[in-house]
């Protein structure tokens, strides 16, 4: 961003410039804490407090200016000063010019489960052969979407965005400001069931982005996905399927490498990872490098998010599965499955919390994971809340605990682990299981 001048950010972003500065700030900031020198700190409103009230600790940090509401933009002093009544709106204006000021191909990602996997993965094939930008973490909202798009420097070749939704009309809004090329959609299943309705109008909502791609675009989908064969875009947009019987899928794995197929040419990649939801994301990952005209092979440097399938090794011998950034019915099914797949476990443990926004039907894809873990070969089951309570009655495995909340899940699991065990830790953001990985390292390092 530091290409362009104050009036032109004012004029991109709709904003009225009451001062001036030189020069053009070095990155956009929401937070005051994380202003440096040099950055343009946008004021949002919020829901206990409006982010202009932070202007002057902005400025004052060495901020190159500040956009916020009027009331927070006269009387300060020290760097550039815009004003719109909507800092929110501006924020956004200002990422879609910025976004087509670069001469970056965008990919747009969304699904159910794993985007960020597959963003992560996309990434990495990319990296040797394009100047790669990706959105950070969880950046994924109608304020993360456009930071990240800002956050892309001048030279940016692929740019890659993440792309949430809670309900209808989002991720139209999200492609609005991010104008991909390519849009991935990696699955569809019943998050956020209790908001939309039904596993239709899930697929519709995430089917917003093929309805953005432009003529001369790709359209990357699951092969075996029906729900999505409505929304499949016309002939200006090639479709390129994945997972089994697709353009691209996993041919075979060995220890010393994946082979897939990839539009009937075996190609071997060699990531960090076997795991079957892991290697569908894969697929998607490589069907987008296709698409961008880059061919990956050899070893892939992968690294995935924290709290999301990250293995952490206790003291005495215990091996944590950290997978509890959050939690759906095919994500859980698919932990569970690796859990089961793993052959290093003497035993097999399940820590799950509940599954949030999954509407009237709630209680019956919690009842599932108790079948589920009995399938995986689970010994030991902790449920923490009270829908997950219902894993319990259907669970036939081994031994099930309850617990209210992760201090007590990790309280009654404690005593009870010995060397050799693989814990699964798994549930809806919400729930709040990472204090069951922090609870066990302490209790662990002190046994």
């Amino acid at each position: 961003m530091n290409v362009w001048s104050a009036e032109r950010i004012a004029a991109a972003a709709g904003a009225r410039l009451l001062r001036g500065h030189a020069g053009g700030p070095s990155r956009v900031v929401i937070d005051s804490r994380e202003v440096a020198p040099g950055d343009l700190f946008v004021g949002l409103g919020g829901l206990q407090q409006d982010g202009g009230l932070f202007t002057a600790q902005a400025l004052a940090a060495g901020a190159w200016g500040v956009l916020v509401r009027p009331r927070f933009a006269h009387g300060v002093s020290g760097g550039a000063v815009l004003e719109h009544d909507d800092p929110l709106a501006a924020l956004q204006s200002l990422a879609h010019a910025w976004r087509s000021e670069l001469a970056a191909k965008v990919v747009g990602i969304t699904g159910s489960a794993g985007k960020t996997s597959t963003k992560d993965i996309l990434a990495a094939l990319l990296a040797p052969h394009r100047r790669t930008v990706a959105s950070p973490l969880n950046w994924n909202t109608e304020i993360g979407v456009p930071l990240a798009i800002l956050g892309a420097p001048p030279d940016t070749e692929v740019l890659i965005l993440e792309l949430a939704m809670r309900g209808a009309g989002q991720i139209a809004e999200l492609a609005r400001i991010a104008q991909p090329e390519i849009g991935v959609i990696v699955n569809i299943g019943p998050a956020h069931l209790e908001l939309l309705g039904s596993l239709e109008a899930i697929a519709a909502a995430k089917a917003e982005l093929l309805a953005a791609l432009p003529p001369g675009g790709t359209a990357i989908i699951p092969a075996d996905e029906p729900l999505l064969d409505p929304h499949r875009p016309g002939e200006s947009v090639a479709v390129v399927t994945f997972g089994p019987g697709g353009d691209v899928s996993v041919a075979a794995v060995s220890q010393e490498g994946v082979e897939l197929d990839v539009f009937g040419r075996l190609r071997r990649l060699e990531p960090g990872f076997r795991s079957t939801h892991l290697l569908a994301d894969l697929c998607a990952a490589l069907a987008a490098a296709e698409s961008l005209g880059v061919s990956p092979a050899g070893a892939v440097e992968v690294e995935i998010a924290p709290l999301r399938g990250e293995r952490i090794v206790l003291a005495g011998g215990v091996t944590l599965i950290n997978d509890c950034y959050n939690a759906n019915p095919i994500s859980t099914a698919a932990a569970l499955a690796e859990l089961a797949a793993d052959p290093s476990a003497v035993r097999r443990i399940a820590v799950l919390g509940e599954m949030l926004e999954l509407g009237r039907d709630a209680p019956a894809y919690h009842a599932a994971l108790g079948e589920q873990a009995t399938d995986a070969r689970v010994l030991i089951l902790v449920t923490v809340g009270s829908l997950a309570e219902r894993a319990g009655e259907t669970f036939l495995g081994g031994e099930h605990f309850h617990a209210q909340d992760a201090e007590e899940a990790a309280a009654i699991l404690a005593p009870l682990l010995a060397r050799g065990d693989l814990v699964l830790v798994k549930g809806s953001r919400a729930v709040g299981l990472e204090r069951v990985a922090r609870r066990l390292a302490l209790t662990r390092a002190g046994a």
